[in-house]
């Protein structure tokens, strides 16, 4: 019982399989239609899947890759490698793994230091804060021309990348769009639905997609201690508090959802050939669905906004180094974009710093 005559030999039954290879019957039926394990034989009357004893081997692998938490379209690539190249591919995914831990670990850090400012700001006496900025951009060395935009004030920060034909008008229109902000009595329940409204016209006004051109935007609007934060596309913002820099933008970027995937490693993605590709951005004709967060502020910290002309050429041990010891806004600013330009510049650069203090 459990195994079936075939040409080359006995063959095991779904259930002696299963068994066999700890792996059960529903689980089979799956990587058989993902083209993960494929049955030796399927009957063709009752459609019952016979496995050869020799596919057990495959079948304890791809059972220890999903215990690794391999997505499975990644186990498919590593099972048809030679035994070598298999083994690199799972050392690369697991280095993948543990950078990716220790991201969420620093971002779990940020986040409960958010609640716990969140649970404390009725206990304690708010302090007024203002804050000194500057923004700077630089077309770098290769572009011929600069499309990134920029602007700091006491209650705005905000950064955009333009790109397509239209896409450094359409940057500093996103900007513009938001400017009015500045002079707005705003309280801090208003901020989100405020910024993401003056973005929504930043959007209503930006060039047709038939022209291919739009921006990112990344900009934060101040009242009080509360920071608004808009997000769309893959400029970043970063926030530097005495636990550390925390980056606290996802990017809305092809490569990046490839990392989100496992099909990716951060190293990878920033060599990869579509690393620009954006899945998110303000373009007219298109969806606008950018993210909004609320941060609890206090002073001392600074907050860095920055096109990927930056992040692409500078590691965030670097811009770490920079923002703790930059004497203030406008030195970061400028420190940032020399060390952009002496790592080969690339692209157009775009950076805003802020920095908050007791009034």
């Amino acid at each position: 019982m459990g195994k079936a005559p075939c040409g080359d030999g006995e063959l095991l039954t779904i259930g002696a399989f299963a068994r066999a290879s700890r792996l059960s019957p529903k689980a089979l039926r799956l990587y058989d239609e993902l083209g993960l394990l494929t049955p030796a034989r399927v009957d063709p009357r009752s459609g019952y899947r016979h496995y050869a004893p020799a596919q057990l081997e495959r079948a304890r692998l791809v059972a220890w890759l999903r215990r690794l938490g391999m997505p499975l379209a990644r186990i498919r690539e590593v099972c048809e490698l030679a035994p070598a190249a298999a083994a690199a591919a799972v050392t690369a995914y697991w280095a993948q793994v543990e950078a990716d831990t220790a991201a969420r670990r620093d971002l779990a850090a940020f986040l409960v230091d958010q609640l716990s400012r969140k649970d404390t700001v009725m206990t304690e006496p708010r302090t007024p804060l203002t804050m000194r900025c500057a923004a700077l951009t630089d077309p770098g060395l290769v572009r011929p021309a600069n499309q990134d935009a920029a602007y700091a004030g006491p209650r705005l920060l905000a950064v955009a990348d333009g790109y397509g034909p239209s896409g450094g008008p359409a940057a500093t229109a996103a900007i513009e769009a938001l400017k009015d902000l500045e002079n707005q009595d705003l309280t801090s329940a208003d901020l989100p639905a405020v910024l993401e409204e003056a973005a929504h016209r930043a959007h209503r006004a930006a060039p047709s997609a038939d022209e291919a051109s739009g921006c990112t935007l990344t900009a934060l609007l101040r009242s009080g201690s509360q920071l608004a934060l808009l997000h769309i596309g893959d400029s970043r913002a970063y926030v530097l508090r005495d636990s550390g820099l925390f980056r606290v933008t996802h990017d809305h970027s092809l490569v990046q959802s490839l990392v989100d995937e496992g099909r990716l490693t951060p190293e990878e993605a920033s060599s990869h050939p579509q690393r620009t590709q954006l899945l998110r951005s303000l373009e007219g004709g298109t969806a606008f669905a950018p993210d909004l967060q609320l941060l609890e502020a206090r002073p001392g910290e600074r907050y860095l906004l920055c096109t990927d002309g930056l992040t692409g050429v500078l590691p965030a041990e670097t811009i770490q180094d920079v923002l703790t010891t930059a004497d203030g806004p406008d030195q970061a600013v400028r420190d940032l974009i020399r060390l952009a330009r002496e790592a080969g510049a690339p692209d157009n650069v775009g950076c805003v710093v802020g920095e908050l203090a007791a009034a």
